[in-house]
């Protein structure tokens, strides 16, 4: 099986692409992710077309699918506030977050963060938490809500599966990941990434070769070893906007979905219909909760 990993950005340029790193799995013995190709798309319309070709893959996608339920509720959109009662499904709610402006968006989170007392200015998502993700209606550092209103509607209109969310094309497999999830359980809080070149240096590269390190070993709580093809390993190294690094870490959560495909991907049974979940979140969060 194809397995893809997405770093996602809400306005890519030839400067700062949409990332892939592309592979396959092993699972004749222990489970083995080989990555064989990194591509790099300059425009949502790039993204667009590479969503279209008609493909089998299983993908992580380094941006949020939904936004979170209480923020849902007062927007008028007939998200209910009896648990009990009918709901829009998440495609009309994705429709309706592609019809707003990037400007519309942004105001309605601003609405909603000026409404509330300092400490408790966002809502989250029920998997924000053992993620370690910012919140979903989060417009600056890092621009989520962004992302997921130019990432979230594409998905919809290529067709996709959305797991846990939407049924779809069956070949295409469409999982929310967040590198820097899997990526703490090596370097904490220490960064391994900048977009500013001139802040890169031997600590970053140092915890960026922790994460391979890692991720070569399969010494981590998905259990998936990465193998790469010539000099895609040197390119996660040297890459210090770290995006290179962060497509492979959406693609071993992708794969660890894909081999628990059986399972609704190792999503939770419970998964919030309209939030999403971010791909193997309570996995991660355990060992990060346990420690070395």
């Amino acid at each position: 099986m194809k397995i893809v990993g997405i770093d996602f950005s809400s306005s890519p340029t030839g400067r700062k692409p949409i990332t892939l790193a592309v592979a396959h799995i092993d699972l004749q013995a222990d489970a083995v992710l080989h990555v064989v190709a990194h591509r790099r798309l300059s425009s949502l319309a790039a993204f667009e077309q590479w969503l279209a070709v008609p493909d089998a893959w299983v993908a992580g996608f380094d941006f949020p699918f939904g936004l979170p339920r209480p923020f849902l509720r007062v927007q008028g959109w007939g998200v209910p506030e009896d648990p009990g009662a009918p709901e829009p499904p998440w495609s009309e709610v994705t429709a309706l977050i592609a019809a707003l402006s990037r400007q519309d968006l942004v105001a309605r989170c601003r609405a909603w963060t000026a409404a509330r007392p300092v400490g408790d200015k966002f809502a989250h998502r029920a998997t924000d938490r053992p993620a370690g993700s910012s919140p979903s209606m989060k417009w600056v550092n890092p621009p989520v809500a962004l992302m997921l209103h130019a990432g979230a509607p594409r998905l919809l209109e290529a067709g996709v599966t959305v797991a846990g969310l939407r049924a779809g094309d069956p070949g295409r497999i469409a999982l929310e990941a967040y590198p820097g999830m899997l990526a703490r359980l090596a370097t904490g809080r220490t960064s391994y990434k900048s977009d500013d070149r001139r802040k890169d240096g031997p600590a970053r590269r140092d915890a960026r070769a922790a994460i391979l390190a890692m991720l070569e070993s399969g010494g981590h709580p998905l259990a998936i070893a990465v193998r790469f093809a010539d000099g895609l390993r040197e390119s996660c190294l040297t890459d210090p906007s770290g995006d290179t690094l962060d497509a492979v870490l959406c693609a071993v959560q992708a794969a660890w979905g894909w081999i628990r495909r059986d399972e609704n991907y190792g999503l939770p049974p419970d998964v919030d219909p309209l939030e999403g979940w971010i791909v193997s979140a309570a996995q991660c969060h355990g060992a990060a909760t346990r420690g070395p």
